[in-house]
């Protein structure tokens, strides 16, 4: 049986939240929202963990979620770092954020060789997802295939302003088409910007959207890394802020027919901190979990 592993972004910058959010304390433990989300994943079965991060934060991620995780899992660290691009790009002075979500996941290539699910860091996606996710990537043999996790929007809004979320459409049990989008509510209805300045849209509450959580087959690592070479040849006169987005690799290859991409809307719950507001709203839920029994009152083993 092939081993799962688990790829979690959390070198982004946290802007809108004021600070790294990826370390910010959830519980009377100190544990992140990484914590849960790594719980979540050993229970489903996934067997190693790779955290991309910033080099400079290594120590914070060793000397607290890394020590506390690493006698339950195998735990890697891989750097997003700007410089780490196609020989032919010369990085603008200017650049400070990281080149999005696809340049993410390459950055962890050389730990992944197998089946691997993408989540971000500053994301709880419940144990409902990391089983769906489990369960696809070892009973699916098609190497063209991949998976997505979609939510109902009013799942994963906030009560602080749009948030950025990819916008599915589907056709026969498989997504169809993406739009990565600023979603929010205007005038009581959910409307969808298109971060590519096409015409906004209005959806319905609980139409599903995309949270980066993603369970891919090891060959889409060459799909990536393809992509990401003709994205940074096509934006070389934009360089100061262009990403190169996993919702937006995956609308181009579903275009081409490059490949195919099935789902499966979560019942579960989720919690994120895209804004420095939430984060009371995720404590307090966090612990109405533990109150209801679905997750212990100390997550790990305190020593």
């Amino acid at each position: 049986m092939e081993k799962l592993t688990l790829v979690v972004m959390a070198a982004g910058m946290g802007s809108r939240f004021g600070g790294l959010k990826q370390i910010t304390p959830i519980d009377d433990d100190g544990n992140f929202l990484i914590d849960y989300s790594v719980y979540d994943a050993i229970r489903a079965g996934f067997e190693k963990v790779v955290f991309i991060i910033k080099k400079e934060n290594l120590e914070d991620f060793k000397n607290t979620i890394g020590k506390r995780l690493e006698d339950k899992i195998k735990v890697c660290y891989a750097f997003q770092d700007l410089k780490n691009v196609p020989s032919f790009v010369k990085v603008p002075e200017t650049r400070v954020k990281p080149w999005g979500t696809v340049h993410a996941v390459l950055a962890a290539r050389d730990f992944i060789d197998g089946p691997f699910a993408v989540i971000n860091a500053d994301d709880f996606y419940g144990f409902d997802s990391y089983k769906i996710v489990a369960d696809y990537l070892l009973n699916s043999k098609d190497e063209s295939e991949q998976i997505a996790i979609p939510y109902p929007f009013c799942k994963v809004d906030s009560s602080y302003g749009f948030v950025k979320r990819g916008v599915l459409f589907f056709e026969n049990h498989y997504v169809k088409k993406i739009i990565e989008c600023n979603v929010g509510y205007e005038d009581g209805k959910v409307l969808a910007k298109p971060l590519d300045g096409s015409k906004p849209f209005f959806i319905e509450e609980d139409h599903p959207v995309s949270m980066n959580m993603f369970g891919f087959k090891n060959s889409i690592l060459q799909d990536l890394d393809n992509y990401f070479v003709s994205f940074m040849k096509e934006n070389q006169a934009h360089l100061e802020d262009v990403e190169a987005l996993l919702p937006v690799f995956l609308e181009e290859y579903l275009e081409n027919q490059k490949i195919r991409l099935t789902y499966q809307t979560s019942k579960g719950t989720w919690l994120g901190m895209t804004y420095k507001e939430d984060l009371e709203e995720v404590k307090n839920k966090i612990s109405e979990l533990k109150m209801n029994g679905e997750y212990p009152e100390h997550l790990w083993k305190i020593n």
